[in-house]
């Protein structure tokens, strides 16, 4: 019996959570058709007992009829027998489809995300993810969960109500109306519950974001004495989330108090009418008894239905916020009838909003005076946003995207590193030769920090690589966008976080190893700067001013000179 989902889960319907969690139903039918066939079994077998005991008193022990007592009695021993084996299966079956539901939850999340890539960030918090995964996906599971023991309750209730009529007319009666009534009650409550978990929800996916986002700033935030300001944000955040868990606690505490009042009430009112009825002579011994023993059955289908009313509510909510995930989209797509992609050995990179061009096979340091407009041409020229930027006179657009993201690399400059051997996080695709890795970790200047580790390059290194430091990280980093080896190679201030001597070192090693091939440096580096080809200088506005050599830009634009020296003479 498979207990969660494979690659298989494919592309749900995302236009409303009623469809989204019928279709998240119909990938896993066979498991919850299961559940629900083990459900009805066991709920049916606990509804032949009150008939046993009845039949057991009026037609063995009223009549002296050992034959039939020693029937009724054996077929009260074999259901509670069946009862204990299915109930078994249905609890194994149970946990089975929460399993499938959760996970596929989780896989639809996790596998769109990577779809997504660097878009997702820019969409949507990393808070707002984590709570997708984190809790959403458990109330999914409790949908699915519940929804076996619902199918069993409904059924053997209707069989129980019919039964009822045929042998207790006026408590059958009672038992069909009185249940809809009971549900009209409860019902009311969904809806401020259902708002009430939205609000929670949405400042539980905020103060999550906040939490992710310390973690990974806690070395900047030490560096400039910054904790007392995020602590005192985050006791204000998760002080809203607890009055939003405390408004939702009324609603529930109400709900979960009418699950076990309004059932226990309808089941005294039976056994007060039937008892009523055994005083009048309209009903036999036995089937007071069944009737005592049938209200104190019913109040478990009862509970059921009250259960699965609160945990469908919670559902709707999370699928809600997982819908709202699952529709963001790529904001740059292929087109439809691509063009032949250029030779890149040929190819000038050109962007009209800056007026910069990048010639094929040079290394060119790109020098601007804000850092807003280098993430911007950067992101341009990798296409990362749509913009009118020509690769060998080709516009990007008219690009198949692939072809473009594997000509074109834009190193991140927030580098993020996984769990795994350091090897494996410097070749993702594990295409390089061990050879070819040690080379970029020398262009990186890197190798103290591979030797300094215990076993090299295939240490195991811990997510976001935290035992490294801010400039160890940042030349791994460069070192894995060198292993890619691309046709054009965008790096956004490389060195920032490691000294002068470092810096140079890398400088004339990079110059070296992309020799022929594209390299556009975005630095205010003047060792960086210093060793490239040619030198675009963007001032305040995005705009290129200048073009030419480091050292004649310095003679000859003051305010050129004023970026690269820091206002230094």
């Amino acid at each position: 019996m498979r207990t969660f989902p494979h690659a298989d889960a494919g592309r749900p319907p995302l236009s409303s959570p009623a469809v989204f969690l019928l279709w998240m139903w119909r990938k896993q039918a066979a498991i919850s058709a299961g559940g629900m066939t083990w459900g009805v079994l066991w709920m049916a077998s606990a509804a032949a007992m009150p008939l046993a005991l009845g039949k057991a008193i009026d037609t063995g022990l009223a009549a002296h009829d050992p034959a039939a007592l020693a029937f009724w009695v054996g077929l009260l021993a074999v259901s509670g027998v069946i009862q204990t084996a299915t109930g078994t299966m249905r609890h194994r079956f149970a946990v089975s489809s929460w399993l499938s539901a959760a996970y596929r939850v989780e896989q639809l999340v996790v596998e769109h995300a990577a779809r997504l890539g660097a878009v997702l960030p820019r969409r949507i918090s990393t808070g707002e993810v984590v709570a997708v995964t984190a809790s959403d996906m458990e109330h999914i599971g409790d949908a699915y969960e519940v929804s076996n023991r619902t199918a069993g309750a409904v059924l053997v209730f209707a069989g129980v109500a019919a039964l009822m009529i045929v042998t207790t007319p006026v408590l059958g009666i009672v038992v069909v109306v009185g249940t809809p009534i009971l549900m009209l009650i409860v019902g009311p409550m969904m809806r401020p519950l259902e708002r009430r978990q939205a609000e929670q929800r949405k400042l539980f996916g905020e103060t999550t974001t906040i939490a992710s986002d310390t973690v990974t700033g806690l070395r900047i935030l030490r560096g400039i004495g910054g904790e007392d300001l995020v602590v005192r944000n985050y006791k204000t955040a998760s002080q809203k989330v607890r009055q939003a868990g405390v408004r939702v606690a009324r609603v529930a505490s109400m709900m979960e108090a009418a699950q076990i009042l309004l059932p226990g009430l309808f089941a005294i009112m039976i056994a007060w009418l039937g008892a009523r009825l055994a005083l009048d002579r309209q009903i036999s011994a036995g089937q007071l008894v069944s009737a005592y023993a049938y209200a104190a059955f019913l109040v478990l289908p009862l509970r059921t239905f009250a259960e699965m009313a609160e945990v469908l509510t919670k559902a709707v909510v999370a699928a809600k916020r997982i819908i709202a995930v699952l529709r963001l989209d790529r904001d740059i797509v292929s087109p439809a009838d691509p063009l032949p992609m250029p030779d890149p050995a040929t190819a000038t990179l050109a962007d009209a909003l800056s007026g910069a061009e990048f010639k094929p096979g040079l290394r060119t340091a790109v020098v601007c005076e804000r850092r807003a407009d280098a993430d911007a041409l950067a992101e341009r020229l990798a296409r990362y946003v749509d913009a009118d930027v020509r690769f060998g006179g080709v516009p990007l657009a008219e690009l198949e995207l692939a072809a473009v993201r594997a000509a074109i690399l834009l190193a991140d400059p927030h580098p993020h590193m996984f769990s795994g051997p350091l090897a494996e996080e410097l070749d993702p695709t594990g295409q390089a030769s061990r050879a070819a890795i040690e080379a970029a970790v020398g262009v990186a200047d890197a190798e103290d920090v591979v030797e300094a580790l215990p076993d090299g390059l295939d240490t195991e290194v811990i997510e976001q690589g935290r035992f490294f430091s801010g400039g160890q990280r940042q030349r791994l980093v460069l070192a894995r966008s060198l292993v890619a080896d691309p046709d054009v190679l965008i790096l956004l201030e490389p060195t920032s976080a490691v000294d002068a001597h470092t810096e140079s070192r890398i400088a004339g090693r990079l110059t070296a190893a992309r020799a022929g091939r594209t390299t556009i440096v975005f630095s205010t580096s003047p060792l960086l700067a210093g060793a490239a080809d040619e030198v675009v200088f963007l001032p305040d506005g995005g705009k290129t001013s200048a073009t030419g050599n480091h050292h004649a830009l310095l003679r000859q634009n003051s305010a050129y000179r004023a970026v690269v020296t820091r206002g230094t003479s």
